[in-house]
């Protein structure tokens, strides 16, 4: 420590030994301009010009009157006031649901329940296909003609037009069934000419809930399915059955190659 020390132009007492760099004459301008009593002037004196251009109460910082269409609007509603719900009591949850743990679920992906499955599902569980093209009141005419364009070409079992939302499927819908060798030769086709509908392709197994929401293939788009609660249809003696396709279209127009 020094015990001798020098004092400079603004009457401070120097360490001989420390080194003092000057400020600039520009950096000096900034730091009295940043200096507390100076920051507080410029803030009242900005206060007081806000006050003056926009009015007090942009200065407190409310909005400012409504005018041209604004105005129109709230002279024929009024103030908007957002809902406030008049419901009172007791949540059915009661109040401690925060506190409840996570719990893991078991997986709905089939053969997940309790972890990864041992060995892949056989292929030949898929005994068959179903192709279903949903549409509604704009898009119909598409509809139609893919349907009319499949029966002239494949020996497919077409259903009937679904004009409301059946089974599964929330929106109107068709379908046709096919079976497993057609399928390299109709998914193609399907993604060259379904003219843009949303079109769900599932395998037929013996758990018609996977093969709605797990084993499907979507050409163009997904939509929902509301297939959580299939089952299976069982035989007499409690077996899964697979549903069969038996075409009832007879091919009257040669594939176009």
């Amino acid at each position: 420590m020094c015990d001798e020390y020098r004092v400079n132009g603004d009457k401070f007492r120097v360490d001989p030994n420390e080194r003092t760099v000057k400020n600039t004459e520009i950096d000096q301008q900034w730091a009295d301009w940043l200096a507390p009593t100076r920051r507080s002037m410029l803030f009242g004196a900005g206060a007081a010009a806000i006050g003056l251009t926009l009015g007090e109460g942009a200065a407190r910082g409310e909005d400012p009157p409504a005018s041209g269409p604004a105005a129109a609007f709230l002279a024929l509603n009024g103030p908007i006031k957002p809902y406030i719900s008049p419901d009172t009591g007791v949540s059915e949850w009661g109040y401690e649901t925060l506190k409840q743990p996570t719990a893991r679920p078991k997986g709905l992906w089939p053969g997940t329940e309790n972890g990864l499955p041992e060995k892949p599902r056989p292929y030949t569980d898929i005994k068959s296909y179903h192709a279903h093209f949903y549409f509604d009141q704009d898009t119909f005419e598409k509809a139609t003609l893919i349907r009319r364009w499949a029966g002239e070409r494949f020996p497919v079992e077409l259903g009937d037009w679904n004009l409301t939302p059946r089974g599964p499927h929330v929106t109107p819908s068709f379908y046709f069934g096919f079976t497993n060798d057609l399928l390299p030769i109709i998914v193609p086709w399907l993604q060259l000419n379904s003219l843009g509908l949303t079109t769900l392709v599932h395998p037929n197994t013996d758990d018609p809930r996977a093969d709605h929401l797990y084993y499907t293939l979507w050409v163009n788009r997904s939509q929902p399915v509301n297939a959580y609660n299939m089952k299976a249809p069982r035989d007499k003696d409690g077996k899964a059955r697979v549903e069969k396709i038996l075409p009832n279209v007879t091919p009257t127009v040669k594939l176009e190659v």
